[in-house]
Parts: C-alpha cells; structure tokens; sequence
C-alpha cells in the first residue's frame, strides 16, 4: 500500500513489528482509545506471520494508519530510522516510539506530549520504567535487577543523569532528529539504539525528561531480546563512556522527571 499524506501537525507514532500479528491489532486499539488524534506508521521487516498484509488491511480501513513495507528484519533501530524518515519528509511536528507487543501504555502518551510541549528547549520525552512513580509488571526480579543494573552503568559510564537509557517508549520533536537522519550515520541496533539516540540529542543541547510508566511485559508473541543486543550494548556503552571523557569534560545535562502519570 502507498503511504498517505500526513495529517496537518498530527504526532506520528512509529511502531516497528516483527511477528506482531495478534499483538498489532490491540496496541492500535489501545492507542486510538487513549489518543484519537494521532497518525501512525507501522513499519514492518517483512513479517513471515502476515503482520504485514494485517497492517495494510487495518490501513484500509483508518486513514490515521500507514504501513511500511521493508525487505528483511534489519534490527530495531533500522526500522525506527526508516519510520523517522517517513515522518519527517511528511511535516510531522512530534515523532513518538512505541513497541507493537502492548508493552508500552497508550495512556500515558499525552503525559509524555504535555512533558514536551511544556519546555521548547527539551526535545526528547521518556517513558520510563525506572524513574519513581514508573514500574514494571510482570517480569522476574532478575530481569528487573538486570535492565536497572545496565542502565545505573550506562548512566555512570556515559554522564548522562536519565535513569532509563534503554526504555524504548519516547517522544521526539521533529527537529531532533531531523539531522539524526540526514546525517545517516546512526548504526545501532536493538537497546543500544536508544542510548545512542539519547547520547545524540543531549550532546546537541537537547533536554531530556522522564515520564514514569508501568510497563508490562507481552501477552502474545516473542520477545526480540536477545545476548547478542546486551552484549552490543554492554561494548558500546563502554566505549562510549571513554571516548566522550576524552574529548570534552563533563557537561552539565538538563534533565527532568514528572511525578503525574498519564
């Protein structure tokens, strides 16, 4: 199907998917429910479950929905790059993250919406999980300990005061990424993505603000977590780390966290 013209200043929210079949068509409910008003692209890695042909069906029937086809899965920050891109060339203001699997609760995306809208010098909203208010559901205490333990030392490694470097539920302006993406040279995958996003909107004197969520893990289909995207991320943060403490001193960081919960 051919994408659509974007709606005048609609927030486009990006949802990448892989096997989402039975998860897609939920998220989507759920988000339409929380915020009527936005557009959405699903970008889809050439799905073998059909997510797909069910995503251009949905498509078909609401015009707020638009679907991009890619040839083969190519890793999570790929796809969001592709979806950005789509978004950007169609004057979209706010470009929002957000997971296929109902990981991610639609009902705290006008939170996050406010959060940006409050202060024009900030130009990435956070969902996150590890901020206080946010939680997780539904996940045994050694993962919790480990996604809080990686992120405590992406944090101390890179400088960087956000508490949830990893979560993958944000808000951006337009203008923060648009250089992102003319530049071309993002190559992270999986959760190092968003680290890597992180360090490049703060570096470019954006602030950054935590909103808490409760994330819950996926009813339906397989996580994409993987020890090849923790090792990639463990690698890369370190080096990082090192090499920002080479080039420059420390920086003070403008961050900020809400205690409201949308």
């Amino acid at each position: 199907m051919s994408p659509r013209r974007a709606r005048d200043r609609a927030v486009l929210v990006v949802i990448p998917t892989y096997n989402e079949v039975e998860s897609l068509p939920v998220t989507l409910r759920a988000l339409f429910e929380a915020r009527p008003e936005v557009d959405v692209l699903v970008v889809d890695d050439a799905s073998p479950d059909g997510t797909g042909a069910l995503a251009d069906e949905l498509a078909a029937a609401d015009p707020r929905i638009n679907v991009l086809h890619r040839t083969a899965k190519d890793g999570l920050g790929r796809a969001y790059l592709a979806g950005f891109a789509w978004g950007l060339a169609r004057g979209h203001p706010v470009l929002v993250e957000m997971d296929a699997d109902g990981s991610h609760p639609a009902s705290s995306l006008g939170t996050m919406l406010a959060q940006l809208d409050a202060d024009p010098a900030r130009g990435l909203v956070i969902g996150s999980r590890w901020v206080p208010g946010g939680a997780v559901v539904d996940w045994p205490a050694s993962r919790r300990w480990l996604s809080k333990g990686a992120n405590a030392y992406a944090r101390v490694a890179l400088g960087i005061p956000v508490r949830d470097l990893t979560a993958g539920y944000r808000a951006y302006r337009a203008e923060v990424l648009a250089p992102l993406v003319a530049r071309d040279d993002v190559d992270s995958r999986g959760y190092c993505f968003q680290i890597d996003m992180t360090i490049r909107a703060v570096d470019a004197g954006w602030a950054v603000a935590e909103v808490p969520i409760t994330f819950r893990d996926r009813e339906a289909g397989t996580s994409k977590m993987s020890t090849a995207i923790v090792i990639e991320a463990m690698l890369r943060v370190t080096a990082w780390g090192v090499l920002r403490r080479l080039r420059r001193p420390a920086r003070r960081v403008r961050t900020g966290a809400s205690t409201s919960r949308g």
